[in-house]
């Protein structure tokens, strides 16, 4: 066979061999500060379109900040679309052994022994975690579970609100604003208006509302949430005690885990792929890479979107069907 003709046959091939990463997204960072740095991101809940949002955040710190960004899903092994609503799935959790940063956005997920193994080996590592949203109940075993990680779950009695309140800081505790009616405005601590993660941010908005939260007194308060009588970032702060004081939606920790290691921990409250369109909060997600990889936190990240980005808005049954990881894949020149 000639050469020409071989070369055209590998094209081929190429375009129709499937990827044996099918079930993940992977975005491989070339240039910028992050270029040898790995970030995993877990998605899996069925409220806050994390399989929408995080992508999105993938594509940022790979495109414009240089990580490798590896992207997991919880898949329907029957037709290898992503559907949130299944709670055992995510293939490719092999990929944290080798994370630089864990990057989470999970509600609810009672992962099998063989997956879950590999986030906790990564977290008793000592490897930094970044927690979005309803991760504060990321886990959920049932009373009688016979997992070796029923501990985790959000609402454990062994391990007292589990991995959440554990090493996050803080578990599921209520909604304080009104869901749905009213939405979130970031205020900066004032004691913490020097921290790096917020360097540059701007104004935080978000449609999703307060959760109720008191971190532990390690944990360093770093924006408060602002309880709005609408839904848009226009809308005044609502009056009385949802205000009185503001709760917490974003802090950081330094955790000695159970194997002696040190995890850098930065948890929000917000994080709904609805409130990543606010360019303030993307940006502190950014810098909380960063911080978290040890590398100089830049004067303004670039966090502008890449690609088209209209996320769907969160609500349990809205998941997006017949998705495919591949569908995140970005876009060729």
């Amino acid at each position: 066979m000639k050469p020409q003709a071989i070369s055209i046959l590998l094209c081929l091939l190429t375009l129709v061999l499937p990827s044996r990463a099918a079930d993940r997204v992977i975005y491989e960072g070339t240039s910028g500060p992050g270029v040898g740095k790995q970030i995993v991101f877990l998605t899996g809940d069925e409220e806050y379109r994390s399989e929408e949002g995080l992508p999105q955040m993938a594509k940022i710190l790979a495109t414009r900040h240089g990580f490798k960004c590896t992207v997991l899903f919880a898949i329907n092994p029957a037709d290898g679309t992503i559907n949130p609503d299944i709670r055992n799935s995510l293939p490719g959790a092999e990929a944290l052994d080798t994370a630089d940063v864990i990057f989470m956005l999970n509600r609810f997920r009672e992962w099998p022994d063989a997956i879950m193994k590999h986030f906790v080996d990564a977290y008793l590592a000592g490897k930094p975690i970044i927690a979005l949203r309803t991760s504060t109940h990321a886990f959920s075993y049932g009373r009688n579970s016979s997992s070796a990680y029923a501990r985790y779950s959000w609402d454990s009695t062994e391990w007292k609100g589990g991995f959440g309140r554990q090493v996050l800081g803080e578990t599921w505790i209520s909604h304080h604003g009104h869901h749905k009616v009213e939405a979130t405005r970031g205020v900066v601590e004032a004691s913490s208006k020097e921290d790096l993660i917020l360097r540059g941010v701007g104004e935080i908005f978000g449609n999703s509302d307060v959760y109720g939260a008191t971190p532990p007194p390690d944990a360093k308060i770093l924006v408060r949430g602002q309880v709005l009588k609408g839904m848009n970032q226009g809308d005044v702060a609502v009056e009385g005690p949802k205000n009185n004081p503001m709760m917490p939606v974003v802090w950081t920790r330094l955790y000695k885990n159970e194997a002696g290691k040190t995890n850098k921990i930065l948890t929000t409250t917000m994080g709904a792929a609805t409130d990543l369109e606010n360019e303030g909060l993307r940006r502190l997600l950014v810098n909380g890479v960063y911080w978290a990889t040890g590398i100089e936190v830049p004067a303004k990240a670039d966090v502008s979107l890449v690609g088209e980005y209209k996320p769907t808005m969160y609500g349990f049954g809205g998941a997006k069907k017949g998705i495919k990881p591949e569908d995140h894949a970005l876009a060729k020149p």
